[in-house]
């Protein structure tokens, strides 16, 4: 009986190191929230000034807004060929204080670097959402 518990621990303690080494291992490093303007862009120049500058001009004037893009920067390391899902869980108040929930998911695929990969939420899917209170990125 004593072998066979001493044959047993191992064993179980290999195939959990085994399972945990296939297990794909990722963090998010940043997430930038940008508002987009009527014609989809979050910023006028490539200067980081003149970005910042804008999002505060977006920010106090949400008519000029048309939807809200969360820029992710994501690193992950996994068996090659394996993809992992990048979501996004947004809560808002839409018209009537009637609170909203919508989660953004797109498929990220590993490798050795970093990995910057952009959610979107525009369109009428934006305005029936309301404004942004609350969102949390996960990988």
């Amino acid at each position: 009986m004593r072998r066979c518990r001493l044959l047993i621990l191992p064993a179980l303690l290999l195939a959990a190191a085994l399972s945990s080494a296939a297990a794909a291992t990722g963090r998010v490093v940043k997430v930038l929230p940008h508002f987009l303007d009527l014609k989809g862009r979050h910023a006028l120049s490539p200067s980081l000034y003149d970005r910042d500058a804008y999002q505060a001009q977006l920010r106090q004037h949400p008519e000029q807004r048309s939807g809200m893009r969360f820029d992710v920067l994501w690193k992950a390391r996994t068996n090659r060929g394996a993809t992992l899902k990048l979501r996004a869980e947004l809560r808002g108040i839409a018209q009537g204080n009637l609170p909203r929930q919508k989660t953004l998911e797109t498929e990220a695929k590993p490798g050795r670097l970093g990995h910057w990969t952009s959610l979107t939420l525009g369109g009428n899917d934006y305005k029936d959402f309301g404004e942004v209170t609350a969102w949390r990125v996960t990988l």
